[in-house]
């Protein structure tokens, strides 16, 4: 409670003025990440904040189809990138609010205590979950590793794809699939039964997940939207991304 105090006696200033409702289109690896973070913001502003989670591709879509959101928190950044240059965002606006992993994961007995990178390349699975690359940011990664390693020929002949991460998640969790490449921030939640083999995917081996938002132009305006992306660089808010599993950017 102190820390909130202290957090709401520094922007209080700025929030007093910031009544507006924030709607946020989050991409479903942040989505329980962002959920804290409106939580802990809303304490400090009164502001309310609505998340709209799904894969990146597809909220993408939906902003220039017209969707009614302030802010965007993506999953890359090259739909951040392609708003701001296409004029749905407010030019300047765009950052990278976190840098995620791209780990493979299991459930299944077979692999207790193995090597989880060792199944894959010996095709020791019967499925492998991914999500959908065309529209998710970790399933595109994952798909660029597997063919850096020379897999991806043998693999996607076994694919299984997810909407998007959650999804992936859930096929892995359930046992419908062997294993699954996933977001680190996915299994730290405690909610989730303990893996029999995982294995994070080393930074060098694929394209940076730099997740960055962007201010859409309707939310030029509302005063609680540019708060929030404040609040995000806040230490509070730097303490949850990070407890979460996302690397905090300088």
């Amino acid at each position: 409670m102190r820390l909130h105090a202290l957090l709401a006696a520094a922007l209080l200033p700025g929030l007093l003025l910031a009544d507006d409702v924030v709607t946020i289109a989050v991409a479903s690896n942040f989505a329980t990440t962002a959920a804290e973070l409106s939580a802990a913001f809303t304490e400090v502003s009164a502001v309310p904040v609505r998340i709209s989670p799904g894969s990146t591709g597809k909220l993408y879509a939906q902003i220039v189809n017209g969707a009614p959101f302030d802010l965007f928190l993506a999953a890359d950044s090259l739909r951040p990138l392609l708003l701001e240059q296409s004029g749905y965002a407010v030019t300047g606006s765009r950052q990278t609010y976190a840098v995620g992993s791209l780990v493979l994961w299991s459930r299944d007995e077979r692999l207790r205590d193995k090597d989880c990178r060792e199944a894959l390349e010996q095709g020791d699975y019967r499925w492998l979950a991914l999500a959908n690359p065309a529209t998710a940011p970790y399933g595109a990664a994952a798909r660029e590793y597997l063919e850096k390693a020379g897999l991806w020929e043998s693999a996607s002949q076994r694919v299984v794809f997810g909407e998007n991460i959650v999804q992936t998640l859930q096929f892995v969790a359930t046992g419908n699939a062997t294993m699954g490449f996933v977001a680190l921030s996915q299994t730290k939640d405690p909610r989730l039964p303990p893996a029999t083999c995982a294995w994070t995917v080393p930074a060098p081996s694929l394209t940076s997940l730099q997740q960055q938002l962007v201010l859409l132009h309707r939310a030029g305006s509302n005063t609680g939207a540019r708060q929030f992306i404040e609040f995000l660089v806040s230490p509070a808010a730097r303490k949850i991304i990070g407890r979460h599993g996302y690397t905090v950017p300088d």
